[in-house]
C-alpha cells in the first residue's frame, strides 16, 4: 500500500527535516513490524530504546536536560507519524512524555538533573499513575495513600488501574493522597521500578493495542525518601491537571495518525478494488464516504495543532486540549469503521489492518479522561 504524503506546516527547516527523517523510520522500521507484534503482545522496548537516541522522547523538554526544545507544534506532528505506522509506539512516546512532565516542571534542579536526561534519552521508559479500580473520571477520589515514616520519608500503600506501561517501565509518576483534604490532599511522587513492594499485576487481555501493555500497579509498603516528592505536598493534583492538558494533546495526535492510516488503506483499496468494470473509487457512494474521511482526519489535525499553538505561545489550553482529545478521537473511531466499510469483507479479517485499526480507535476515545469527560471539561471552560 501506498502512503499519502502530507504537506506539514512546520516552523522551521530543520522540523521538516526531523519530519522527514521520523517518517522514514515509521514507514521502514516501525510499520513492518506493527501487526506480528500486536498479534502477540510483543512490546517494542527496543524501539523505544533507539527513538530515544534519537531524541524524539525529549522533543518538548529543555535542552539542557538532554531535550529537544521543540515546539509542541513539532512534538505532536512527530507523535502523529509514529502512530500512524504504529499506535503502540504513538502512543507509548504520549504517555513517556506524560510521566516526564511532573519533574520537567516542577522537580527541583537537583531532581531533575539526577533523573531527566535519562528519561529523556530514552534510558528509562515512564508511566504515569492517577487512576484507580474506584476512581477513574472522579480522579480527586483516590485512595492510594503515603504516610510520612519516623526517617522523614513516606510509606506508599494503595492500587493504581489501567496503567499503560505497568509492569515494563523503569519509572512510575503516582499520584497519592497525603492528606483528606479533597483535591488539595494529593501529592506527586517519582517511584522507581524496583522499589520494594512496587508490582504490576497481569496486564489486562484488551481487544486493541495488544503490544501496549495496561495493568494493575500495587504498591504495598513501598518507601520513598523525601527526595522523591515532585512539587510540594498537596500540589499532586494541579500538576496531574496541568500534565493531562499536555497528554490529551499526545492523544488528539495519536488519533490523527491512525485515522490517517486508516485512509491511506481505503484510499488504496478502493482504486485498485474494480467491480462492475471500474475502480470501486469510481462509485459516488463509496467517493463521498472517502471525501467525508478525508476531511475528517484534515479538520481533526488542524484542531490539535491550533491548540498545539496557543501552548508554545504560553497560552491556557485546557478547553482546546479537552476538544481536541474529544473530536479527534471521534474521528479515528468514524474514520476507522468507515475504512473497514470500504473494504468490504476484506476489512474485517487480518488481511489488511483496518480491523486492527478500528479496535486500537476505541481505546482512545476512552484513556486520559472518557470523551464524556472532556464535553465536561469544555462546558466547565467556555467563556473564559
Amino acid at each position: 500500500m501506498a502512503t499519502t504524503k502530507i504537506e506539514r506546516a512546520l516552523p522551521t527547516p530543520e522540523a521538516r527535516e526531523l519530519l522527514e527523517l521520523v517518517g522514514e523510520v515509521a514507514r521502514d522500521t516501525l510499520a513492518p513490524r506493527a501487526a506480528d507484534a500486536e498479534r502477540n503482545a510483543a512490546f517494542p522496548r527496543d524501539v523505544f530504546t533507539t527513538i530515544g537516541r534519537m531524541g524524539l522522547l525529549g522533543l518538548p523538554y529543555p535542552d539542557e536536560y538532554g531535550g529537544s526544545a521543540q515546539p509542541y507544534e513539532v512534538y505532536l506532528q512527530v507523535v502523529e507519524e509514529l502512530s500512524r505506522a504504529w499506535l503502540t509506539v504513538g502512543l507509548g512516546v504520549s504517555v513517556h512524555a506524560l510521566s516526564c512532565f511532573a519533574l520537567a516542571r516542577y522537580g527541583t534542579p537537583e531532581q531533575k538533573q539526577r533523573w531527566l536526561p535519562d528519561m529523556l534519552g530514552g534510558e528509562t521508559l515512564g508511566a504515569y499513575c492517577l487512576s484507580e479500580p474506584d476512581s477513574g473520571s472522579d480522579a480527586a477520589a483516590l485512595r492510594t495513600r503515603a504516610t510520612a515514616d519516623e526517617a522523614g520519608g513516606y510509606r506508599i500503600d494503595g492500587t493504581k488501574a489501567w496503567i499503560t506501561h505497568a509492569g515494563i517501565a523503569d519509572f512510575y509518576t503516582v499520584m497519592v493522597r497525603t492528606s483528606d483534604d479533597g483535591s488539595r490532599g494529593i501529592s506527586c511522587f517519582l517511584l522507581p521500578s524496583d522499589a520494594d513492594g512496587l508490582a504490576a499485576a497481569a496486564p489486562e487481555h484488551k481487544m486493541g493495542l495488544r503490544a501496549s501493555p495496561t495493568a494493575q500497579l500495587h504498591l504495598s509498603g513501598v518507601s520513598a525518601s523525601p527526595d522523591r516528592l515532585i512539587g510540594d505536598i498537596g500540589q499532586g493534583f494541579a500538576i496531574a491537571l496541568a500534565a493531562l492538558d499536555t497528554g490529551r494533546l499526545g492523544i488528539a495526535a495519536c488519533s490523527v495518525g491512525l485515522a490517517q492510516a486508516a485512509l491511506d488503506v481505503a484510499v488504496d483499496y478502493a482504486g485498485e478494488r474494480r467491480q462492475f468494470g471500474r475502480a470501486i473509487r469510481e462509485f459516488e457512494g463509496l467517493a463521498f464516504m472517502l471525501a467525508d474521511m478525508a476531511t475528517a482526519v484534515e479538520a481533526a489535525r488542524a484542531l490539535y495543532l491550533t491548540a498545539a499553538r496557543r501552548l508554545d505561545a504560553g497560552l491556557a489550553v485546557t478547553k482546546e486540549a479537552a476538544m481536541a482529545k474529544l473530536f479527534c478521537s471521534d474521528v479515528a473511531m468514524k474514520v476507522t469503521t468507515d475504512a473497514v466499510q470500504v473494504l468490504g469483507g476484506y476489512g474485517y479479517v487480518e488481511d489488511y489492518p483496518v480491523e486492527r485499526y478500528l479496535r486500537e480507535a476505541k481505546a482512545l476515545q476512552i484513556v486520559e479522561g472518557t470523551n464524556q469527560v472532556q464535553r465536561l471539561v469544555i462546558s466547565r471552560n467556555l467563556g473564559q
